[in-house]
């Protein structure tokens, strides 16, 4: 089977929807295509696996290679799966812990949007401090 990459943009992260079969033949383009996507500034990934029927050792591989790339670039990379014979190919290889996980792309634009609250939020803090106030808006006397 053939390997079919489709990569588009949601909120700030690139996601790369991957289907078809992952393996010691297809493992290269999906290398290549990661490779030209954090090369061109995309530094958080998003890995849908969603449709990918098969993945073996050096598909995985790609992945952990793929991850620390990202992390040297001081980017991430996220995997999307809820197909059970990849997430128990993860949890085998204990690359469950090792890759966020989430279930659904859903999940992952929840999250984006906590961080984005919670960035907003540690910010907005800070700038009270640095004005003399507590988190809560009061004055601090000195």
């Amino acid at each position: 089977m053939d390997l079919t990459l489709n990569t588009r943009s949601e909120a700030d992260r690139t996601v790369l929807e991957v289907a078809g079969e992952v393996d010691v033949y297809t493992g290269p383009t999906l290398r290549d295509r990661i490779s030209d996507l954090l090369d061109s500034g995309a530094h958080d990934l998003v890995v849908d696996l969603g449709k990918v029927d098969f993945i073996d050792s050096t598909g995985l591989g790609v992945l952990v290679g793929a991850l620390n790339r990202a992390k040297e670039l001081g980017g991430s990379l996220q995997l999307v799966c809820a197909q059970e014979r990849v997430l128990k190919l993860l949890r085998i290889t204990g690359l469950d812990q090792v890759f966020t996980v989430r279930a659904s792309l859903a999940e992952v634009s929840d999250e984006a949007a906590q961080e984005g609250e919670a960035t907003e939020a540690d910010a907005k803090a800070e700038g009270s401090a640095e004005a003399g106030q507590t988190a809560d808006g009061s004055s601090e006397s000195s």
